[in-house]
């Protein structure tokens, strides 16, 4: 997991991602959101299932990002699953983008947060997971489970 930041708000995360995928990097984007949208993502309804980023024409998108309608949105309400821009320098985006050119790279968001009143995203280059990497995962979880379990009840004693 990522270490805690401060003065920071996390919305929402994509616990999946973790699981399906090995971090290779990660960044932090701002994100282009209309009036209704922030409103909303401030509200904390924000979900990141499924959602990815690529890069068109030099600018870096981020896709399937759901954020409900604003409650007192009225007729000036956003589509909930637009697809919406990602605020990096010019820099990290050809970066990005010579690196997703390589087979088996992505583009994944891993939470949005607000950090001094600007919704911003954490967004990770990752390479997917085979299943067996995927169990071999989940055996150490386990393994490291047990091991504080014993601990505990051994300063019970």
């Amino acid at each position: 997991m990522s270490k805690p930041k401060t003065g920071v708000k996390t919305l929402a995360q994509n616990r999946k991602a973790r699981h399906d995928y090995h971090i290779e990097e990660v960044y932090e984007a701002g994100i282009a959101l209309t009036g209704t949208e922030i409103k909303s993502v401030r509200a904390g309804r924000v979900q990141l299932k499924d959602s990815f980023a690529r890069i068109q024409n030099g600018e870096m998108l981020l896709y399937n990002v759901h954020i409900s309608p604003y409650d007192q949105g009225n007729r000036f309400n956003h589509e909930p699953e637009r697809t919406r821009k990602l605020l990096l320098s010019r820099l990290e985006i050809l970066k990005l983008n010579s690196l997703t050119r390589e087979r088996g790279y992505s583009l994944v968001p891993l939470s949005i947060y607000l950090k001094g009143g600007w919704a911003k995203v954490e967004l990770a280059l990752v390479k997917g997971k085979k299943n067996y990497d995927k169990r071999e995962d989940l055996k150490k979880k386990d393994a490291a489970r047990e091991v504080e379990r014993a601990l505990r009840e051994r300063q019970k004693v």
